[in-house]
Formats: structure tokens, sequence, C-alpha cells
């Protein structure tokens, strides 16, 4: 009886040993195809480090891997014919690994890392700077230890279209800002750098054929306060809140993505979302308003549910004036030239057809093409958009509006209203990037709004919504999903700081979504992995939300009383609860299971992890309780 106590005792201690081993060793984002790590053997970087490329190519991949350890520890590098850590490139193709696919091995003696391209080699690389002590992520900390366990790891990814969209319309982020979201992003393997230079609030890039684009587009009156709800331009006011990118700057951002293999793709969002350049030139609208401004953030629309909205102001190009096109055409003909990616984005998104109703141009057009809407008005303003950059070079995508009234011959379309788009433009032979609002749209709160940074409230994006999004619909044949998505909108992300908590962890569970094999995924395995990377950030002082510690408050009438159900996205917190006001602590009433608010009450929540506070205080009066309920 005690030997077989003995054993169990044995055995449940060797579970927990492997179970940290396995914390310890395998906390890469995202998973890899194939990892075996021993983490009894190890090989220990020295001074200098020596690092080797087996073509002109390789040895570049090989200056940036030394230049990313040498802050850190303080280590000198060379790059040699044959080194300790070898980068090469395979003389043959391994048609498994593909295009971005790597091997990557390390034993006592050294690494080796195979790939049949750079990007595969750079890919490795952060695997294995991922294999790294966190204190890599240091600019100053003089770390002793630095081993890398021993390691097999074969990878490669499941999407082509691993994305990040970055707004730098409503909020305009410097050029060096913006180059810090790429590298961030490199880090977890994404590859598509959607950058949305142009909306209502701001034309943020240089075009040298209309300089008013940017003298006038790029400035604003200066606000401050909650964005949406922010006064109109008075008469006479001087617009003083300026941004946006020369051409010079555009060219040094595409370059330094494109070292970390990071592809960089234009929106120039058309027809509607064009208040900014119609404020530069109004005569590109049907209203030809002289008083047409670039919005600060005051309210200029309506939205009247269902999808449905009105304008106070005309910020929608004129299809039916042949300006607007030879306008398109210069402006497309200066993007193109700027960015190598095949394709620019020409946004499509809630144009209001109202001003294009009432105006007698459109009307006439109309009238002369046989259409029979608004709708495929727009369409035909598509196509006209598709045709100028086909003469670019370039291939068309758009937000899945550009679907109504027809779509364009060869246009791909980013789904963003849902699936269905997307899944609608698959059947009909199209390429299609999935990026639903519901689980890519990380400028949603991701928490209690109560305690998260101002945001648009329209729907929620917890961390869980991420993790669980899968881009291939059923019944969507497979090859016409390029991939997927996550899109910052700004109206409420002021800078960089913001971005980044906005951004991550959200976007280290999307990586994996992108990046690893389906059935690789595993929420309970990813959040150990997420907590280490979270490690890593705080040293590399990189902002991250802490909301998935966070009470998830469910409120509901029930026979006429008002039950909250109480749960987090992560397993083993505990819940503590007050109903008197006071705040809740570990000495408060544990949650067990739903209870009845009364109409007084306020209600006080919060988290622990053992002994220790892990989430953020969410205090609801009984009537907020009430309006939740009622939604």
């Amino acid at each position: 009886m005690k030997t077989t106590f003995f054993i169990n005792s044995l055995l449940a201690i060797c579970l927990v040993i492997t179970s940290c081993s396995n914390a310890q060793t395998n906390t890469l984002i995202p998973q890899p195809v194939s990892i075996q790590i021993n983490k009894n053997k190890s090989y220990r970087l020295s001074n200098p480090i020596i690092i080797s490329g087996n073509t002109n190519e390789a040895k570049k991949e090989a200056e940036y891997l030394g230049n990313k350890l040498r802050p850190a520890t303080g280590f000198s590098y060379q790059v040699v014919t044959h080194g300790d850590i070898e980068l090469n490139i395979n003389d043959k193709k391994d048609a498994t690994l593909g295009d971005e696919g790597y091997t990557l091995n390390v034993t006592k003696d050294g690494v080796t890392i195979n790939a049949n391209t750079s990007a595969g080699l750079f890919y490795g690389i952060q695997t294995l700077l991922q294999l790294l002590p966190k204190e890599i992520e240091s600019t100053t900390t003089k770390y002793a230890n630095w081993v890398i366990p021993e390691a097999t790891i074969t990878d490669y990814p499941r999407f082509a279209w691993r994305g990040l969209m970055l707004d730098v319309s409503r909020h305009f982020m410097s050029k060096e800002d913006v180059k810090t979201y790429i590298d961030l992003m490199s880090r977890y393997k994404y590859n598509i750098f959607h950058w949305h230079l142009t909306d209502d609030h701001g034309w943020r890039i240089e075009i040298k054929s209309y300089p008013k684009l940017t003298t006038v587009g790029a400035c604003r009156v200066p606000r401050t306060g909650k964005f949406g709800e922010l006064e109109p331009p008075k008469d006479g006011e001087q617009a003083t809140d300026c941004g946006y990118y020369t051409q010079e700057d555009i060219k040094e951002v595409v370059a330094y993505a494109a070292e970390r293999h990071i592809q960089i793709m234009p929106e120039i969002d058309v027809p509607g979302h064009s208040a900014a350049a119609i404020a530069a030139y109004p005569e590109l609208s049907c209203t030809k308003d002289p008083k047409s401004y670039v919005s600060p953030g005051n309210k200029f629309s309506k939205w009247e549910g269902n999808g449905n909205f009105s304008m106070i102001i005309d910020n929608s190009l004129n299809p039916s004036d042949e300006n607007t096109y030879k306008f398109l055409d210069a402006v497309y003909g200066e993007v193109a030239a700027l960015f190598p990616y095949p394709y620019i984005h020409m946004g499509g998104d809630e144009c209001y057809h109202g001003y294009w109703h009432k105006d007698a141009g459109c009307q006439q057009l109309m009238q002369k093409e046989g259409l029979k809407d608004e709708k495929e008005l727009q369409s035909y303003f598509v196509k006209r958009v598709e045709k100028i950059l086909t003469s670019k070079g370039k291939k068309l995508i758009g937000w899945d509006e550009i679907l109504m009234g027809g779509l364009a011959p060869q246009a791909a379309v980013m789904s963003w209203t849902g699936m269905q788009g997307g899944i609608e433009a698959a059947k009909q032979g199209h390429n299609v990037v999935m990026t639903p609002n519901q689980n890519v749209y990380i400028d949603l709160p991701q928490g209690d709004i109560s305690v998260e940074p101002d945001a648009l409230t329209y729907g929620t994006v917890r961390l869980t919504n991420a993790y669980n999004f899968e881009p291939i619909p059923e019944g969507v044949d497979a090859k016409y999903i390029l991939g997927g998505q996550a899109n910052l909108w700004t109206e409420k992300v002021p800078n960089l700081r913001h971005a980044e908590y906005m951004t991550y962890p959200r976007a280290w569970a999307l990586s994996e979504v992108y990046w690893s094999p389906k059935e690789k995924r595993n929420w309970d395995n990813f959040i150990p992995r997420m907590e280490y990377h979270m490690e890593r950030a705080d040293i590399a002082e990189v902002n991250y939300a802490r909301s998935a510690y966070d009470a998830i408050i469910k409120p509901s009438i029930e026979n006429g009383k008002l039950k909250v159900e109480i749960t987090t996205e992560i397993k083993g917190l505990d819940i503590y609860y007050t109903l008197d006001g006071n705040d809740a602590t570990s000495k408060s009433k544990k949650y067990t299971q739903p209870f009845i608010v009364n109409d007084n009450t306020v209600f006080k929540v919060i988290t622990y992890r053992g002994k220790n506070v892990i989430g953020k205080m969410i205090t609801l009066p009984a009537a907020e309780l009430q309006k939740r309920a009622k939604r």
C-alpha cells in the first residue's frame, strides 16, 4: 500500500516536472509545425558570436541576427564562411517548407537554420530569439547565461496572408512609430502591413501632382476630448493639427519593412471616406462645397441601424465626373510607384449614396450605362478603379462592400462585416482575406468597457474571440482564402503606446491562427506561453493588455429579477464580489453560482490567482446592469 502511494506520488511529481519543463521550454508563439526540445542539453552563446551565411542573402539575415543579439548580450559578432550559428539557403528546394518555412536545429555545438528563401531564414531567426532567455529583449541588461535548449524544429505557415492594419488617418503616427509597429509584428511572423493612409480625418501620403492633398488634406483644426463628439471647425479657425509622410518617408518605411520580410499594402479609401481629399479639392464631390473640411473628430454621420446611415457632409467622390478618374489615375500612379506589393486597397466601404441620388450627373450616367440603382453605380466606380490599378501593374482589393452591384472581374475581397462577404466572393472564384470585426477588429474593447480605455463600443473582441477565429468557413474552397488580418482603427487610439495595448496579446493569439496548423491550437496551452511573452514584453517595454484576467459579467432578467452570472476567459481564477459598494477582496464573497441583484446595489468584482490580485476591479451600479440585461 505504501509502495503504491510512493509510486503514485512519484508519478505525480514527474507529471508536474514535465508540465513545468514544457512551460519553460516550449514557449513559442506561434507554435511551429513540429518541435522537439531537450532542456537538459543546450548551446551557449559566447563572445564574439560567430554567424555564417552561405549566400549573400543569408549573410544579410546573419547581420540582422547579430544586431538583434548584441544589445542584450553585449557581445560583438562576426559573419564568416563557417560559424557556430549557420544560416543556409537550400541549394535544392524543400517542397515541404515552401517559400517561408525553415528547419532549426540546436545542439551543444551550435545552431543551424535551413530554408528555401531568406524569408524562411528570417522566421527561423524569430524562433531562435524566442528560444533564448527572455532577457534577450533588453537593450541594457547584461545577462550571463545565454543558453539555447537543444531543439529540432520544422516549421512553415498555414496561410500566405498574415496581416495587421494600422490606421494613421484618424491619429497620425510618425514614421518611427510605424517602424516600431512593423518591427514588433515581424517577431510573430506577420508578413503584410496594411497601411490605411487616407480617410475623412486626414490624407497622410504626399501626392506631388495634387499638392493640396497634404497642404490642406493632412491638416485639421486641433481638438482634444472624446473622438466622435468633438466640435466641427469654426469659421476662420486655422487647421494646425497636421501630419503626413513624404514620398521619401514612404520609401524608407517600405525598405525597413522589406528587411523584415513584410510587404506593405497601401490603402487609398474611395469613393467614401474621402472628406480629406474633398477638403483639398471640393470639385471632386457632387456638392462641390467650398466649405468642405477635414474632420477633427466631430460627428458627421447618423447611423440608423441595419447598416443604414446618412451623412451630414458629403465625403464621397463623384463617380460621374471624369475628373475623378483623372485624379485617381494620378494618385494611384504615384502610390503604385512607391509600393512594390502587387495589391493596392481601394477601401470601398461605407459609401453614402444620398448625394449621388440627388446629383443630376450621377443620374444621367446611371441612365446611360443602364444602372438600376446607386449600388450598381458604385460597382461601376469600382470597375473603373480596377482598370486604373491594372494599368499601373497592380491588383485591386477592397472591403466587402465592393460586392454591391457586382464584383469587379479580378478584385479580391477583404471581408469585415462578418464572413458572408468573403464566402460569397470565394464562391464567385475571387481571392479573399478574412477579417471579420467580431474576431479581429482590435480597435474594439477586449474587456469590460467600464475599465478599458475609451473605445468604439459596437462590439467586443475578447482574446478568446481572436484565438478561436477560423478563417476558412465550411463549404468554401480553401484555395480562395489567402489568410486573415487584424485591423486597428484609431479613432480612439491616439498614440503608439495605446496602439500596442490594443494590439497585444490579441495579435499574439492571431499569429497562431494564421501561422500554426489548426490542430496545434489549444487555448489552455496558449495561456502560459502568452504569460511568458508578457514577461518578454515587460523587458522590451512593449505595452499590452491584461484584460483576459478580468471578470466577465453577464446580467439577465429572470422572472422579473436581475440575475448576474460571472465567468473568466482564463481558467483557475477565483472571483470575489460585493453588493454593498465596498471594494471586493479575497475576504469578500467568493463567486460560485449566479445570484440576484437588488435595484439599489453597487456591484464590485475582482479576480485573484491564488493569493494575488490578477484582474481589474470592476464596479457596476444596478442601473448599468439593468441596461446591459435589456440589450
